[in-house]
């Protein structure tokens, strides 16, 4: 299993079912704050669920080359960033993201979303990534806009969540256009 280091106190690791018992623990201390943003948080109420979830991601990965990595922050998982489906025929994939309750507000997600976008970019070839966030979670939508995606616009009602609907906004990074920020 390979390491990908951010700096000297972050780096991605692929999901690895030994990770399981960790990132339940860390989706169930955090279940208040991540079920307001994501459907599937009520669903994991136990250790079978989340390795479900990794079995499925290491599942998906070797069919479709999408990647799913626990992140990992002084030897202690923090969060989750995956592609989704790649769709290679259209060489464009969405970027899906979460981080436990203590590590939001560091950075964190941006320098991992910052390595993604550049691995699908540059290393996969692919030409587009794109990014959804509900339009009220401000802190997932900065991430997109500090990394210089565009709002290509606003879905309205796309994700059901425990509150009810949600709008989504849908962010857009083509592959010309990261090479200029590179």
């Amino acid at each position: 299993m390979f390491t990908y280091p951010l700096d000297d106190h972050i780096e991605l690791k692929p999901l690895a079912l030994q990770h399981a018992r960790p990132l339940f623990l860390l989706t169930d201390s955090s279940r208040d704050t991540l079920r307001q943003w994501l459907p599937w948080v009520d669903s994991i109420t136990e250790l079978e669920h989340t390795a479900n979830f990794v079995k499925n991601a290491i599942k998906h990965g070797a069919e479709n080359g999408a990647i799913t990595a626990g992140i990992w922050v002084h030897g202690e998982i923090a969060g989750v960033i995956s592609f989704h489906e790649i769709n290679w025929h259209n060489r464009s994939v969405g970027i899906g993201y979460w981080l436990g309750d203590k590590f939001v507000g560091q950075g964190i997600m941006s320098s991992a979303c910052r390595a993604f976008v550049d691995y699908a970019l540059m290393e996969l070839d692919l030409n587009r990534v794109e990014i959804r966030c509900a339009t009220g979670n401000e802190r997932s939508r900065a991430i997109p806009e500090r990394l210089g995606f565009v709002l290509e616009g606003i879905v309205r009602e796309s994700a059901l969540l425990p509150q009810g609907y949600v709008n989504l906004a849908v962010y857009g990074m083509l592959q010309s256009e990261w090479k200029l920020m590179r």
